[in-house]
């Protein structure tokens, strides 16, 4: 998705008047850009508010490796506005049938589809694809750092030993500088180099 497309996306997802929870994953998907399944099946003792860390258990990854994803102030306030509505239950986002399951798999691309974007456009996984694109596009980070946020797994064994350590700073500043990318954006900014200029 092109950055202006992603700034249309990112308010009408910010406009959705449908379930609070959905659209706050949607919100959520888009800054963090993990798995939908792993964003669909967080649990609210996953994640540490006071440092600022997400760790999916490696049971719950595509690699069986725990993960770890470092949280926004942005992403903070999300689960800020989310706390009052599902905070007393297990999972962030409960099926409306039952708190003791989570949303479906087509809940958030149901809600995409009801918010007017076609498969062809976006899909809930989607955003994974977009964010490895414009993250790289911008040229600040190192690849590895991005590839490591994404959860992907280095074949190479000793990449992967390196990269298993490596890169927790910069991703930690990448995802900050992201967070307030997709801030300009949904705003309005006009993209300059990865930067913002209004208007």
């Amino acid at each position: 998705m092109e950055p202006e497309a992603l700034g249309g996306l990112l308010r009408a997802v910010d406009a959705h008047d449908g379930q609070p929870a959905v659209r706050l994953a949607l919100m959520m998907l888009p800054h963090m850009f993990p798995r939908p399944g792993e964003l669909r099946m967080a649990e609210w003792k996953e994640f540490d508010l006071e440092a600022a860390v997400w760790t999916i258990p490696a049971e719950k990854t595509k690699m069986r490796r725990a993960h770890k994803v470092p949280l926004t102030v942005q992403v903070l306030q999300m689960l800020a506005e989310l706390e009052p509505i599902t905070g007393e239950g297990k999972y962030l986002f409960p099926s409306i049938r039952s708190s003791e399951r989570p949303i479906t798999d087509n809940s958030l691309n149901a809600a995409l589809r009801r918010l007017g974007f076609g498969k062809d456009e976006v899909t809930a996984h989607g955003f994974r694809a977009t964010a490895s694109t414009l993250l790289n596009e911008m040229g600040k980070w190192h690849p590895d750092a991005i590839e490591r946020q994404l959860a992907h797994v280095e074949s190479n064994d000793v990449r992967r030993a390196y990269a298993r350590g490596a890169h927790w700073d910069e991703r930690v500043k990448m995802m900050r500088h992201w967070s307030n990318y997709l801030d300009g954006l949904q705003t309005g900014a006009r993209i300059l180099k990865g930067t913002f200029r209004r208007g």
